[in-house]
């Protein structure tokens, strides 16, 4: 009876006329008129879709292992979970625009951190390309990798989860500083994915997708292998490329996101615990704990076997560690989405969202 009742005050008008309709005598920007309270929508804001991202809608889906655990870790059983929908960078954050970042905090920052600071914990490490592996000769890539403009577009790496959390930080100042200029509302902040949107973001709407492109092999029907990862027994040259590749190499998902798998593995917000299913609530799952050190990383990298480039394969590393295969990319929360489903908006459920950012800079790889 109560639900027949609202219908039908929305069909009647009451709805619409309190709450910002033609027949109310509400102002927004007043509130109260003749000594009610006539407060409707404030006007003036909308989310844009942030430039260079895409919009991944809300879903429910069965989180967790998609193939055999081939490790038997068990820690990562299915569970059913919901995700409400969020923005995602379409490609890793790649060095030039990690650059911005680092160049913004030396001209901006050194008097507040410290030059000594900002290159110890914020500037790439790119000695990580001689220091993760006895016995290589790293050298040009440790010379040439962050600093040389033929890198531009490949993902930063050397980056540790804090200096990650720190870049989403800036970026978000960054907008907020001028959307404030412009009169403006705040935006809702640039962060790191859960590991559960990452997942969800991971598998392009392919319920039970072994990887981001589907099932169940990880390359085409002419050979040609799907990602940036270790091939074979060893052939890091066979996909292409024998380090990391552009951030826009290979075909995108179909949410629109380069890379989920292979290339390089990404920070995802949480707190690592083999027992997170059990710990975390199944509406979106996010597992924040500043006292546990080990931090989430997904999607596997240009040094690993395929078994990790699995959407379902979880595991981890020490938050001020920096790899040369682990960098990230961000996302933003869409609070429409809080509010009603996206599905049935621009992106049309599976289709293909298009990117503002990296879309024209797509490598024909």
């Amino acid at each position: 009876m109560v639900a027949a009742v609202v219908v039908l005050m929305q069909g009647c008008g009451f709805v619409k006329s309190k709450f910002g309709g033609k027949g109310g005598k509400g102002n927004g920007e007043v509130g109260v008129t003749n000594g009610e309270i006539t407060a409707t929508g404030r006007k003036g804001w909308k989310q844009p879709t942030p430039y260079g991202m895409v919009l991944v809608p809300s879903g429910s889906f069965i989180m967790g292992q998609a193939d055999e655990d081939v490790a038997a870790t068990q820690i990562n059983m299915n569970r059913q979970v919901t995700i409400s929908s969020f923005y995602m960078d379409d490609a890793e954050i790649s060095n030039h625009e990690y650059r911005q970042y680092v160049n913004a905090l030396l001209a901006d920052s050194v008097s507040v951190l410290g030059e000594e600071e900002i290159m110890s914990k914020f500037y790439p490490d790119t000695t990580v390309w001689k220091n993760d592996f006895t016995y290589h000769n790293g050298d040009p890539m440790l010379e040439h990798y962050y600093a040389h403009p033929a890198f531009d577009t490949y993902p930063v790496v050397g980056v540790s989860w804090l200096a990650a959390k720190h870049f989403c930080k800036w970026r978000t100042n960054t907008l907020d500083d001028f959307r404030s200029k412009d009169g403006g509302y705040r935006s809702f902040g640039f962060r790191l994915p859960s590991e559960a949107e990452w997942e969800w973001a991971a598998r392009g709407g392919k319920n039970g997708a072994k990887y981001p492109w589907g099932n169940p092999y990880v390359a085409n029907g002419k050979g040609c292998y799907l990602a940036n990862f270790k091939p074979q027994r060893g052939n890091f040259d066979a996909d292409g490329y024998p380090y990391t590749a552009p951030a826009t190499a290979y075909s995108p998902n179909d949410y629109g996101l380069y890379n989920m798998s292979g290339n390089v593995a990404e920070w995802c917000r949480d707190a690592y615990a083999e027992n997170s299913n059990a710990i975390v609530w199944d509406m979106n799952p996010d597992n924040q704990n500043a006292d546990e050190p080990r931090k989430v990383v997904r999607g596997g990298s240009w040094k690993d076997i395929a078994y990790y480039l699995e959407t379902g394969t979880r595991y981890y590393e020490y938050e001020d560690q920096k790899r040369s295969y682990i960098g990230f990319r961000c996302v933003m929360d869409n609070l429409e989405g809080r509010t009603a489903s996206s599905r049935s908006g621009r992106l049309g459920g599976g289709s293909k969202a298009k990117s503002s950012k990296k879309s024209s800079a797509k490598t024909k790889a």
